[in-house]
């Protein structure tokens, strides 16, 4: 059965997204290796931990490009938790990342969501 669960991210410039991922939100590099003619496989995963987030490129060959091509600059399909949102929303505006919402008390904890530079929307959450 599986053993971590790691996430895909659509977007339209791999090398873009690898520099906000990496250079912005901290990850790091797991792996860049060519993946098809005009795509590569670009997996980043958080400082901690075994989960892995995917930047893909949606290529014509791939089954699914359309509907994957479709959902760059959409709500990106994971939340990142994070010890503290409030100390984390500090540190991500001063390396310059857009918040499309800022942090607010929820029912379910604290919660802010962020743009990548596709337009990816992704939720942060802490207790």
């Amino acid at each position: 059965m599986a053993q971590q669960v790691d996430g895909v991210v659509y977007v339209s410039d791999q090398d873009r997204a690898k520099a906000f991922y990496t250079q912005k939100l901290g990850f790091a590099e797991r792996m860049d290796a060519p993946m098809g003619p005009d795509s590569r496989w670009v997996e980043l995963a958080p400082g901690s931990g075994e989960t892995s987030l995917v930047l893909m490129k949606p290529s014509e060959a791939m089954p699914g490009y359309d509907l994957a091509r479709s959902m760059i600059g959409t709500w990106a399909t994971f939340i990142f938790a994070v010890a503290d949102i409030n100390a984390t929303y500090k540190e991500l505006t001063a390396r310059g990342v857009e918040f499309q919402d800022a942090p607010s008390q929820q029912p379910w904890g604290w919660w802010a969501t962020i743009k990548d530079p596709d337009g990816n929307v992704i939720g942060l959450h802490s207790d």
